[in-house]
């Protein structure tokens, strides 16, 4: 199977949503209604902007609201108001639709599979000559296809770090270790933590190495 994550830019009313600001959207689909999961950084008033967008568009059925995230059920299903649906497209080509439709910095970004890569490429042809400005972010051959989760939580993506690493990595914030200009050192770090700076050099490396490796194909 081959999989590919096509960018489309200004591809509908959700898209437009987010443009200009931290919001990403993504929606499933339940043919009679959507739910949407925006996150905004914690920028409250991108998330009212989202929802007014919402609003206007299919309406609102019921909402769930943090300081970090905004869970939607939708009165109606998106796909009846936006004829920048993609999914014709992947019919026509012999494609499937990877959920959830993804939306941030003013496009849309799908997740396509295919069992021919050349019905990847066609997709991608037909879009483009109907007008669509498409980039294509990856597209590699897999033996596994990952399930996405609608809400993913902190357990989720975070990874298990030692208490060793925790401590050094709590050290080294709370100093000022990641601000510009550096604030400490990681020999200041490691008598805090009272190890030796080698040690805590290498606890350091090994904590930022798990955390950017969990937290990569989320941005």
């Amino acid at each position: 199977m081959y999989e590919a994550t096509f960018r489309v830019a200004d591809a509908g009313f959700y898209a437009a949503a987010t443009a200009e600001t931290d919001a990403r959207i993504e929606l499933w689909c339940n043919d009679h209604c959507d739910l949407l999961h925006v996150t905004t950084g914690g920028d409250s008033d991108a998330a009212e902007t989202v929802a007014a967008h919402v609003e206007d568009l299919v309406g609102i059925r019921d909402r769930l609201a943090t300081a970090d995230e905004l869970v939607l059920v939708t009165s109606d299903c998106l796909r009846s108001h936006d004829s920048t649906s993609v999914e014709t497209y992947l019919a026509r080509n012999d494609c499937l639709l990877l959920p959830p439709l993804r939306y941030g910095r003013g496009a849309k970004f799908v997740r396509v599979l295919a069992l021919d890569p050349a019905a990847l490429s066609a997709c991608y042809r037909d879009l483009v000559a109907d007008g669509y400005t498409v980039d294509v972010e990856s597209k590699r051959e897999v033996t596994s296809v990952r399930q996405d989760a609608p809400l993913l939580t902190l357990a989720d993506v975070l990874p298990t770090l030692t208490e060793r690493q925790r401590q050094v990595l709590h050290t080294a914030v709370d100093g000022g270790y990641y601000e510009i200009p550096r604030e400490t050192t990681t020999e200041a770090i490691a008598a805090a933590v009272g190890v030796e700076r080698r040690t805590a050099e290498e606890h350091l490396r090994r904590a930022e190495n798990k955390l950017v490796a969990s937290l990569v194909s989320y941005l």
